[in-house]
């Protein structure tokens, strides 16, 4: 059977993990390859000792990790080597104080792989767009985990009046322009419940302080913020991975998001985008929510498993060589 090596550092139960989870546990996956995770140095990815017929990396792609790369591919010249692309996005390098040397950084790495797979197509675009990788090397494979909690979680009832925030509190989620926006809404049962912990606690804290509806939780599981929540506000500045906001739909929770990068695929009943991250664009949004009935209508899963799940097999049947009627990877448009 095929044996399949995830190469991740990811030390909690975020995203990653619980996609990984979900690619070793899942049956379709598990009746064509064995799907092992293997925790290993970002630095030093090389180093790890690993049998496997195709490696694939979770790994951030910066300058630090490139040697550490370039040692993995010298040492498994017989291995197809994958990136999976969870960092880098449009959003995150117009941030970038050198664009150029950023995507130099992102073309060198990303030759060392065979094959690079996008979460979304927004972030295969700006791939494409850019030319970091060869078109016919990229694919776009959405992360899944599995969501059988959070479809189990009571719907809320009545007018919306809870607004949850869920995420790093780092300036990537928008919550300083959440709070801003919140401020003005004139609502006075309404409240926001901001949960998660990083470098801009302190910040969040001092601009929530004078406004009594506002409160910033530290970490929590997504389940229990989402218990609290009749509906899930997304501000991102830059998103890759859409998991968390399948969650919330899941859950029958309305959604606000930015629809940047990863986000820009979720639609349907119950999901609002505001693509203007400015306060007022926010402030009516939250308005309309607030004026809504919860629940929304739950996002089924079987659609975004089936997704996954196919990618990942067509993926590994061409880099195989192994053609099977109805499979395919997700192309890039």
């Amino acid at each position: 059977m095929l044996r399949i090596a995830h190469l991740h550092d990811d030390r909690t139960a975020g995203d990653l993990s619980r996609y990984l989870a979900f690619l070793g546990r899942d049956p379709a996956l598990a009746a064509t390859a064995e799907h092992r995770a293997v925790p290993v140095s970002r630095l030093v990815a090389g180093a790890a000792a690993i049998d496997a017929n195709v490696i694939v990396s979770h790994l951030p792609l910066t300058w630090q990790s490139l040697p550490g790369l370039m040692m993995l591919r010298a040492r498994h010249p017989q291995a197809k080597l994958v990136h999976v692309e969870h960092l880098h996005c449009e959003g995150s390098s117009v941030i970038s104080r050198n664009r150029a040397r950023r995507r130099a950084m992102l073309r060198s790495g990303y030759a060392l792989f065979n094959h690079v797979v996008a979460l979304g197509t927004a972030q295969a675009r700006w791939m494409r767009r850019h030319a970091l990788v060869a078109p016919a090397q990229l694919s776009v494979i959405p992360p899944f985990a599995e969501l059988d909690s959070f479809a189990a979680l009571p719907g809320p009832r009545g007018q919306v009046r809870r607004i949850g925030a869920i995420g790093r509190l780092h300036r990537q989620s928008g919550f300083d322009l959440l709070i801003e926006a919140f401020s003005v809404v004139s609502n006075s049962e309404a409240r926001l419940d901001i949960f998660g912990d990083g470098p801009q606690r302190a910040e969040l804290r001092a601009l929530a302080r004078h406004d009594l509806r506002i409160r910033v939780h530290g970490n929590t599981t997504r389940l229990s913020a989402l218990r609290q929540s009749d509906a899930i506000a997304m501000p991102s500045r830059w998103q890759p991975s859409p998991l968390a906001a399948r969650e919330a739909q899941a859950a029958g929770r309305l959604l606000l998001h930015s629809g940047r990068d990863g986000l820009s695929d979720l639609q349907g009943p119950g999901v609002l985008t505001v693509a203007d991250l400015s306060v007022a664009a926010w402030s009516r949004a939250l308005s309309d929510v607030l004026a809504e009935t919860a629940p929304a209508p739950r996002e089924p899963a079987d659609t975004a498993r089936e997704l996954t799940v196919q990618g990942w097999q067509g993926l590994l049947d061409r880099l195989t060589c192994r053609q099977k009627a109805g499979r395919g990877a997700l192309a890039v448009i």
